[in-house]
C-alpha cells in the first residue's frame, strides 16, 4: 500500500462523521440503524444516499445545495471517500456524512422508512452475467432498498454504460416500479432534470471523449413483486 493511501486511512481516522465499522453478513444491525438524524445529524430531516459515491462529488453538491436534508456517502474504498469525507471536515458541513461498508451490508444500516432517496451515480457495471446481483441496480439490491425507502422514495441511476441502462430499465419494468424520468443521452435534453448539472470525475471524463451519459429515476413498487 502506497503511503499516499496509508496516511489518507489515518486521517479519515480523525474525521468526524465518517463511519467505518467493521461488519459482515452474520453481524447483528448496526447501532445507528433508525438513529441517523439524532445521532450523526441531531437535526431530523430526509436522509438520502448516494452508493457508491467514490470520491462523494454528489454527497458533498447535494447538501451544500439543500440544507434542508442530511446525506450519506457510502462506498468501500477509504481512499476514494477520503476526498468527500475532508471537503465536510473543513468546510463543516453539517447535514453531510460517509459511510464505508461493502454494499451487501445495507440492510444493516438502515431502518424501515429512514431513507427518502437514493443516487447511484456511475457505478461498476459488473458486465458479467455471473455478476449480476452485484450491480447496484439489481433485483436483490432494489428489494434491499425497499427496505429502508420511504413510500414513493426515488431511485436515481446515472451512467454512461448503455447495458447497466438497459438491464436497469427492463428490471425497473419487469417489477413494476414507476418510471419517473429517462434519457439515453442526458445533456441532449432540451430540459435537464433536476440536479443533473453535478458532475462527477468520471462523468466529466466520459463528456470530454463525447460519450453519451444514461439517466433513470423510478420510485419502488413496495408491494408484492419485491418481495417475492
Amino acid at each position: 500500500m502506497g503511503k499516499d493511501k496509508l496516511k489518507r486511512f489515518a486521517e479519515m481516522q480523525t474525521f468526524e462523521r465518517v463511519i467505518q465499522p467493521e461488519i459482515n453478513y452474520h453481524s447483528p444491525d448496526f447501532e445507528l440503524k433508525g438513529k441517523w438524524n439524532e445521532t450523526i445529524f441531531q437535526k431530523p430531516q430526509p436522509i438520502v444516499l448516494e452508493i457508491g459515491c467514490g470520491k462523494g462529488k454528489y454527497t458533498v453538491a447535494l447538501a451544500q445545495r439543500y440544507q434542508q436534508k442530511n446525506f450519506i456517502g457510502i462506498d468501500i474504498k477509504g481512499a476514494r471517500i477520503w476526498r468527500g469525507a475532508k471537503t465536510i471536515n473543513e468546510e463543516k458541513i453539517m447535514n453531510a456524512a460517509f459511510l464505508r461498508i461493502r454494499m451487501e451490508t445495507i440492510e444493516k444500516f438502515f431502518a424501515a422508512n429512514e431513507v427518502s432517496e437514493v443516487w447511484i451515480t456511475f457505478p461498476d457495471p459488473q458486465p458479467k452475467e455471473s455478476k449480476e446481483n452485484k450491480r447496484l441496480t439489481s433485483p436483490l439490491f432494489l428489494k434491499r432498498y425497499s427496505t429502508f425507502l420511504i413510500p414513493n422514495g426515488i431511485v436515481h441511476l446515472k451512467t454512461d454504460n448503455k447495458d447497466l441502462y438497459e438491464f436497469t430499465l427492463q428490471t425497473v419494468n419487469n417489477a413494476g416500479h414507476i418510471i419517473l424520468n429517462k434519457t439515453t443521452d442526458l445533456y441532449k435534453e432540451s430540459k435537464m432534470p433536476v440536479d443533473m448539472d453535478i458532475q462527477t470525475t468520471y462523468e466529466k471524463k466520459y463528456l470530454a471523449a463525447k460519450l453519451p451519459i444514461f439517466y433513470l429515476s423510478f420510485q419502488l413498487n413496495k408491494k408484492d413483486k419485491l418481495h417475492n
